[in-house]
């Protein structure tokens, strides 16, 4: 008999099983791979974005899904115990820009090694093995049955992460769990993802990064979001920072819907460009159009920036109106790009949806329907944006089920 078993060893699992054991708990963590943290190391490029340097209510903010149940779980641990704990283990931290938060190694194995660590020093005990399933008897939850065996306790956790990453381990198992033991499901959809596009000139762009750019994603002709950063042409469409926390304003995927608009040139108005444009016109009066722009634009945008603009690659650039000059002005102000769907689930950073928040006490992360098991995690029904957000749930709704457990 163990007082709790945490199913996962990811940032939830093993988040819980520190201060579970730092209270006395005797504390047995089922993890699959061979190695704890295995999506963590490689969260934020290998860097690990481990929380955002910001009140509990710039977090809500950044949730679009179910924020005012994590109010409770914030309000008990939140951004600065997150910083603290960590750096009480030996991981320097530093703020960056949009107050993320990175370890000053840049290295998310320090982050993961960290918990490792600190698990072992408290006797955590790791068993890799895939669990089966819950044990549920006289209506609770008592253990878990995990390579032919049976492992009870007095309360089970459920920290298995969503269906993004399989290849890390997490592939929805947790989601089995809860619908075994009653629990509804909410539709899961890949988040955090790169996008797909139907306009062709994509692929002919495939490999194409942008930095210093800004992207602003319209719900139709409204724009819901809009950021300067870094992104990525690829074969099926849109990738990069930019494009995956704009993946994370869409709700409802529908043809033609919605649309990425670029601005190629964020820094200058639409007057200094034209300015800028003139300039280069100028150096250049008898060349054909589509080798009169050669300092504007990366070398493989400009036959596909051309060819909308709708001014003939071969017309001479003395030759090229105001009302064309300005056209193309505005084309590099608003480059469009359409959207029409997400990338599989399997490449998305996070999983939206999961495990209805209406079935879960969010002042314990205790189930409604079943004492004695927890959840904690991806595997809930909650997701932010980008810039360390997701990493503060799962590790305060960690800590709030540890707490309770």
């Amino acid at each position: 008999m163990t007082d709790t078993i945490i199913i996962g060893g990811g940032a939830a699992g093993c988040f819980a099983a520190v201060w579970a054991a730092r209270m006395g708990k005797t504390v047995l963590v089922f993890e699959r791979n061979d190695h704890l943290g295995r999506k963590l190391r490689i969260t934020g490029k290998g860097r690990c974005n481990v929380t955002n340097n910001s009140s509990s209510d710039e977090h809500m903010r950044n949730i679009p899904v179910n924020p005012r149940f994590l109010y409770s779980a914030f309000s008990l641990f939140g951004a600065e115990d997150t910083m603290s704990f960590f750096e009480e283990l030996g991981v320097p931290l530093k703020t960056e820009r949009g107050n993320r938060v990175f370890p000053v190694s840049d290295r998310a194995d320090d982050i993961a090694d960290a918990l490792a660590a600190e698990m072992k020093k408290l006797g955590v005990k790791v068993i890799h093995k895939r669990v089966s399933r819950l044990i549920i008897e006289d209506g609770a939850c008592c253990g878990v049955r995990a390579g032919g065996e049976e492992y009870r306790s007095r309360s089970v956790l459920v920290a298995c992460g969503g269906k993004s990453y399989p290849k890390t381990g997490s592939d929805g198992d947790g989601y089995t769990f809860a619908e075994a033991a009653g629990h509804t499901v909410t539709e899961l959809k890949p988040s955090l993802v790169p996008l797909t596009s139907p306009d062709k000139f994509c692929a002919e762009l495939m490999g194409l990064s942008l930095r210093n750019v800004t992207l602003t994603l319209c719900d139709r002709e409204k724009p819901i979001y809009s950021e300067m950063g870094e992104m990525l042409f690829t074969h099926f469409g849109l990738s990069g920072p930019l494009v995956l926390s704009a993946s994370s304003h869409i709700r409802d995927m529908q043809p033609d819907r919605y649309r990425a608009v670029i601005d190629l040139k964020p820094a200058l108005t639409p007057e200094q460009l034209d300015a800028r444009i003139q300039r280069d016109f100028a150096e250049n009066l008898n060349r054909d159009f589509i080798n009169g722009i050669r300092k504007l634009l990366p070398a493989k945008l400009i036959p596909v920036a051309v060819r909308l603009s709708g001014i003939a690659p071969e017309q001479k650039v003395n030759g090229i109106t105001r009302e064309q000059r300005l056209k193309f002005g505005s084309l590099l102000k608003a480059f469009p790009v359409r959207i029409s769907g997400f990338r599989p689930i399997d490449e998305a950073i996070i999983t939206s949806g999961g495990v209805s928040v209406k079935e879960i006490d969010p002042r314990t992360m205790e189930s409604k329907l079943l004492p004695g098991l927890f959840f904690a995690g991806e595997v809930i029904d909650v997701d932010a944006y980008t810039g360390g957000f997701n990493l503060q749930i799962a590790f305060s709704t960690a800590y709030t089920a540890a707490v309770n457990m």
